[in-house]
């Protein structure tokens, strides 16, 4: 799904969002010179997979957080992860890098996707994700976001990063 047909899935959906365009970002750093709202709901996304390219995980931590991968593959019971590649992004969610975004499972076919939520967002009101476009920044609810991907098959975790 594209930008214009995520958020129409959202609107057939009933789940509220606010939502506001703005130029592309592609990382964090970019996305601090724009001025949007309810900076503490920024996350950051992102996309890896194991040394066997088996799995592959979505992860979205608070925008400001660094995760170390060895202590999340510990924690978590994985293989070894490293970032995927974007020909792996294009494959999986038909995204580009600098889009990477929870709804982005939106097009995970087969559900195969795990996708670790922060657990800082459990005790907020809010979460900012990108609409499958990083033109443009969206505002939901964290357990409208985890049930929607429930819901898709995907499975969810949240998770202390």
């Amino acid at each position: 799904m594209n930008k214009s047909e995520t958020l129409y899935y959202l609107d057939q959906l009933g789940i509220k969002y606010e939502i506001v365009e703005h130029p592309a970002v592609y990382n964090m750093a970019e996305m601090e010179k724009i001025a949007l709202p309810h900076p503490e709901a920024d996350a950051k996304n992102l996309f890896v997979r194991d040394d066997k390219k088996r799995n592959y995980y979505l992860l979205t931590i608070k925008g400001d957080k660094r995760v170390n991968l060895q202590q999340f593959r510990e924690e978590n019971g994985t293989r070894r992860l490293s970032f995927a590649s974007p020909q792996d992004l294009k494959e999986k969610l038909d995204l580009a890098p600098g889009s990477v975004t929870p709804l982005g499972l939106l097009n995970d076919s087969g559900h195969q996707i795990s996708f670790y939520l922060d657990s800082y967002f459990s005790q907020q009101s809010r979460i900012a994700v990108h609409p499958n476009d990083n033109t443009a920044t969206i505002w939901l609810e964290p357990q409208a976001l985890i049930h929607l991907i429930k819901d898709l098959g995907n499975p969810v975790k949240v998770v202390k990063m």
